[in-house]
């Protein structure tokens, strides 16, 4: 691929530990669980009964209230994630703007694992109630994933590549690095990538219940997302959004951009194994991670920190584990993990985008969020996991972790700038 750099100039975060990139990094840092109870409807007769809901969320801050109606809430936390990426990056388009890119070389990649289900339940409710012929013209929009990368386009006038990638778990980092492709291939100067899910819905904790992929922790909604922990049972639904402004570095450069990070390497892969369980010693992540370094030049002994996927299943976490050890040999004693799933639950879709950003952040700030509810090690789990509390330390490069269902793998490497 050809020389061109890229680099990341602003962030937008979005989770149950509140809305806004420094609201969600303090957080972080402090430890804090964003798991509660849920509070949008009556799980009574769902096992899992708790979540990460977003509780400060005013969609009017970011758009125009008669918009907001038009909009299912997945779309409407892309749509301010991306806001605030905007805002801080600076990002100038158009030809009438000093620096400005021009329209037609930014790119909007934006995806949802799952897209607009609460309208979905709600218009067929309504079509069941009171005939398919009184739905809402608004509920194929509502519903679709590609809308949020459609309305971030309209509203910012990017009229490059404009598309969602839908890869469940894997999808906001698989966004984040076809972004990264295309500034790297000349096809655009910058892009807004990340994702975006709200699907704590009767439907979407039900389906995930239903398969006993959920903690049923609902007595201690604080301790139950625990990645890497002898007693983890299962992950916690989040939701929110993550995003980022990437660019290509003389670019950026010339317009005096504020650089956190540049994004180095990006592997994608198959398991080809199973629907929902990772390949057997984390085969098919180990090959990922071995492509993203691969990608970038790289060697494993660079790598300071790993985002950990760590989404506190028993098959993950052990697998991740293995991956990590068969990739980095010895130096995966050395090197720092953390999942920050275990504070806000894991957000699906949305959560490789949130840990690209936590990833350009810990880079830049010299300080890596821990892994909290750390209180029995797992003897098959025994690398650094950052227990508990945050740590200050200089890396020079971060990896960040995600896999999905259907044996989907992303994995996206950070450096220090």
């Amino acid at each position: 691929m050809s020389h061109r750099r890229v680099v990341i100039t602003g962030t937008g975060l979005i989770s149950a530990l509140g809305t806004g990139t420094e609201k969600n990094w303090q957080a972080l840092l402090a430890g804090t669980s964003g798991i509660s109870l849920v509070t949008r409807f009556d799980p009574k007769k769902i096992d899992t009964r708790i979540a990460g809901e977003v509780k400060d969320f005013e969609p009017e801050k970011f758009i125009d209230r008669r918009e907001v109606r038009r909009m299912d809430l997945y779309a409407q936390y892309a749509m301010a994630a991306a806001a605030m990426a905007v805002e801080e990056s600076g990002l100038p388009v158009g030809p009438d703007v000093p620096h400005g890119y021009t329209p037609e070389r930014v790119g909007v990649i934006v995806g949802s694992g799952i897209g607009g289900i609460s309208s979905l339940e709600e218009q067929h409710r309504k079509g069941l109630e009171k005939g398919f012929d009184r739905l809402s013209p608004f509920f194929i929009i509502q519903m679709i994933v590609n809308m949020a990368p459609g309305l971030i386009s309209m509203r910012y006038n990017c009229k490059g590549p404009n598309w969602a990638p839908v890869s469940a778990c894997a999808t906001s980092a698989h966004a984040i690095g076809e972004a990264w492709k295309s500034i790297k291939l000349g096809e655009t100067d910058a892009a807004i990538a990340g994702g975006a899910e709200a699907a704590i819905t009767p439907l979407g904790l039900g389906g995930f219940s239903v398969m006993k992929a959920l903690s049923t922790r609902n007595d201690d909604p604080a301790a139950a997302s625990r990645p890497f922990d002898k007693d983890r049972d299962g992950f916690v639904m989040g939701e929110g959004a993550g995003m980022l402004i990437l660019e290509e570095l003389e670019a950026a450069k010339k317009r005096g951009a504020r650089i956190l990070a540049e994004l180095v390497g990006y592997g994608a892969n198959s398991d080809a194994y199973h629907v929902t369980q990772p390949a057997p010693e984390g085969e098919g992540a180990a090959r990922c991670m071995r492509l993203a370094l691969q990608s970038a030049g790289m060697n494993p002994e660079q790598v300071g920190y790993i985002n950990a996927h760590g989404t506190s299943t028993p098959f993950n976490d052990a697998n991740e584990t293995k991956a990590i050890k068969a990739v980095f040999g010895d130096h995966a004693r050395k090197v720092a993990v953390s999942s920050t799933k275990s504070m806000t639950g894991h957000m699906l879709g949305a959560a490789g985008g949130y840990e690209g950003v936590v990833s350009a952040l810990a880079l830049s700030r010299n300080i890596l969020p821990p892994t909290i509810n750390q209180t029995s090690p797992d003897p098959e789990c025994d690398l650094d996991y950052v227990p508990n509390a945050a740590r200050e330390a200089k890396v020079d490069a971060v990896m960040s972790n995600s896999f999905g269902f259907g044996g989907t793998n992303a994995v996206l490497l950070f450096k220090r700038f």
